[in-house]
């Protein structure tokens, strides 16, 4: 008999024989489907932040802030400065000759979420009106935009989900004064979905604002982008920090990203160290009931690596059952979950978990993993198992 004949009916036989064993061969499935189910859990809200952020901008559109400040909320730029950079020939013109920027005005506002007392940071952004001409991926899904010199603000999808209040025609409390919502707008599930929405000039008189946090514009061309940085940082009056919207956005979301990376690493290493415990229980336990059955195939002629083979397929197809249940789980709990946590800015950022098929490839090649740590040395221990002391039972 061949040595494949022989692997081939070997390890159709233990397979076979896996029901016999089923409380054993489940400490393994569990155990796995755990270390599985928490580390795609983690990895998808880190993706699913990543994925808001990433999405937040294009190319052609820059964020320009005051050079050294970590984000919008730290950057402050005066009057004269936004003039100044407004009229850079590189920045598109608007149907009505004037340049496409939108000098924006961050603030922080408190807002409840829905069952608790105590409110969370939320971004208000104060917009110029060529703010949305620069956004036409917002839409306005119910009520009306926000009108200059007013009160009013508009509040993004993903916030008014997260956050208690946030409804068309209900007001809002920020510093003494009144502030009605007048409409919900989306921007395609990116990072603004979180903020609400008001008009520049209103926002820095409410909040004794004299210039703004960041200017928010359109280039004619990217090509363009370089020579306007040389221009913006050779002039004296002016201190700016330039980056594509993309970019600042996406780098948002780079020091959190790692962080979640760092404590699912963390978590995975403990619950998969435990999980190859338990497989080389249930593995040595697996090889020591089937001693005199091994014991006889190595004595009509079964090789030692069919034995190995057999061992092994059992531990990783558990293995891999087990990585199936635990993304499976992750998949049903998590995949589009809405929560929101505290972003660079120290505000609160809407995201939903995502649980995508390269997380859960990576949760399987985990699981197939420890599977083959919790075979390996059972497998061997089977095959070099002396024949006599085999049939006698060990």
């Amino acid at each position: 008999m061949s040595t494949f004949t022989q692997t081939r009916e070997i390890v159709m036989m233990n397979l076979r024989s896996i029901p016999q064993r089923l409380g054993a061969s489940l400490v393994v499935v569990v155990g796995i489907a755990g270390v599985v189910g928490v580390l795609v859990a983690l990895l998808s809200m880190s993706q699913g932040l990543g994925q808001t952020l990433g999405s937040t901008g294009r190319a052609d559109r820059l964020v320009i802030t005051r050079s050294g400040s970590n984000g919008e909320l730290a950057s402050f730029l005066d009057r004269a400065s936004v003039t100044l950079i407004k009229q850079d020939p590189a920045i598109a013109r608007g149907a009505d000759g004037l340049p496409l920027g939108s000098g924006e005005l961050i603030v922080i506002t408190e807002v409840p979420r829905f069952g608790q007392k105590t409110g969370a940071n939320v971004t208000l952004r104060g917009v110029e009106p060529a703010g949305f001409a620069l956004r036409p991926e917002l839409k306005i899904v119910d009520g009306r935009k926000f009108r200059q010199g007013l009160r009013e603000i508009i509040v993004g999808q993903a916030a008014s989900k997260q956050f208690e209040g946030l409804r068309s025609g209900a007001e809002l409390r920020f510093r003494g004064q009144t502030w009605k919502i007048v409409g919900i707008f989306s921007t395609n599930g990116d990072a603004h979905e979180s903020e609400l929405w008001t008009d520049t000039e209103t926002a820095q008189s409410a909040f004794g604002r004299s210039g703004v946090s960041s200017i928010l514009v359109s280039l004619r061309n990217i090509d363009a982008l370089e020579s306007m940085k040389a221009r913006l940082a050779e002039d004296p009056q002016l201190n700016v920090e330039i980056k594509t919207e993309y970019d600042f956005f996406s780098g948002q979301s780079s020091n959190l990203t790692f962080v979640i990376g760092i404590l699912a690493g963390i978590v995975g290493l403990i619950m998969g160290i435990g999980a190859v415990a338990g497989a080389l229980t249930t593995m040595y336990s697996a090889v020591s009931a089937r001693t005199q059955e091994i014991g006889t195939l190595r004595a009509i002629g079964f090789g030692a690596m069919p034995v190995i083979a057999s061992v092994m397929a059992e531990a990783l197809i558990l293995s891999l059952a087990g990585g199936l249940v635990g993304a499976l789980i992750a998949y049903i709990a998590f995949n589009g979950y809405s929560v929101s946590t505290l972003g660079a800015g120290f505000t609160q950022v809407a995201f939903k978990f995502s649980v995508s098929p390269g997380l859960v490839f990576k949760g399987l090649v985990i699981a197939m993993f420890i599977g083959f740590i919790g075979g390996i040395f059972p497998a061997i221990r089977a095959a070099r198992m002396p024949v006599t002391n085999a049939l006698r039972g060990g």
